[in-house]
């Protein structure tokens, strides 16, 4: 391979380590973040990370060397700063293509969400999957990585069991196998150089929401207190929020409980595993008390 990688999200979960792997592997790249606090802090060589609002095609610096391949992370969990899912998850990723085929990139990566195909009703997911065309139609060359979800999206689970209590909607039998980042950012890494277009990805481990309260609730030393709610009640808190709530307060809470709605399985990668991440979580939350 030749030419640098374009890193775009570094400073998120996922860009995090996909940025670390990276640099371990010896790769040429360029991390792009918008907080330059954060891209300090990640320990790059200053040659390995540029401050760009990706929002904002000015931002972008002049690239005085070969692009390989641009792989982005870009997307917002929580809307902040006035800008909506599609400011980012499809407008930024678009000024990430522009820049790509303006620089003649041979390869685009993309993290987006397994079985977005399905779920263009939701806000977030609409958003990527807007891009996901655009990338399909650009003429690049392309893969699109859909991850089952992240072990620090599994954080959720493990906060509500400090209480004592999990509390799942319906029988809490949908299955899933979350990946942590690091194994993620491996495979996206393997894609640089692979053919496929598609890559559906989840964790070494498949587990039911069942089993995942009570590893959550074991690694805090809890007794097994699992509620369930009648799945009733998940379908009209979506359409309450999507009622008398705007996007930005609805569309993060009505992915995830669309997401535990249905089984999320993807083939299995990695070796973390989702209790010593739990584990882990749980001794850092005591240290800080």
């Amino acid at each position: 391979m030749q030419g640098k990688i374009i890193l775009a999200g570094a400073t998120g979960y996922l860009g995090g380590f996909i940025a670390q792997e990276l640099n371990f592997q010896g790769y040429n790249f360029l991390a792009f973040g918008r907080n330059e606090e954060k891209l300090k802090k990640m320990g790059l060589a200053d040659k390995k990370f540029q401050v760009v609002d990706v929002t904002k095609l000015t931002t972008f610096p002049k690239i005085e060397e070969p692009i390989d391949t641009v792989i982005s992370t870009v997307g917002i969990t929580h809307q902040k700063d006035g800008l909506t899912y599609m400011d980012v998850d499809y407008g930024a990723n678009l000024n990430l293509l522009e820049f790509a085929i303006r620089y003649q990139a041979r390869k685009f990566v993309y993290v987006s969400v397994l079985n977005g195909e399905q779920m263009r009703h939701l806000k977030v997911t609409a958003a990527k999957e807007c891009f996901v065309d655009a990338l399909k139609d650009s003429g690049l060359e392309y893969t699109i990585i859909r991850p089952s979800g992240f072990f620090s999206d599994m954080k959720d689970i493990l906060a509500m069991a400090k209480s004592g209590r999990v509390y799942l909607f319906g029988d809490g039998e949908c299955k899933l196998n979350p990946i942590h980042g690091i194994d993620l950012a491996r495979v996206v890494i393997d894609s640089i150089a692979a053919p496929q277009t598609e890559v559906e990805v989840g964790g070494p481990d498949i587990f039911t929401q069942n089993e995942i309260g009570q590893l959550a609730l074991e690694a805090l030393g809890k007794g097994m207190k699992i509620v369930h709610l009648p799945d009733w009640m998940r379908r009209t808190a979506l359409s309450f929020l999507r009622t008398f709530t705007s996007s930005q307060t609805y569309g993060p809470i009505e992915f995830f409980l669309s997401m535990m709605a249905h089984d999320n399985i993807a083939p299995r990668h990695g070796v973390n595993r989702l209790k010593a991440f739990f584990r882990e979580e749980s001794d850092r939350t005591q240290e800080t008390i």
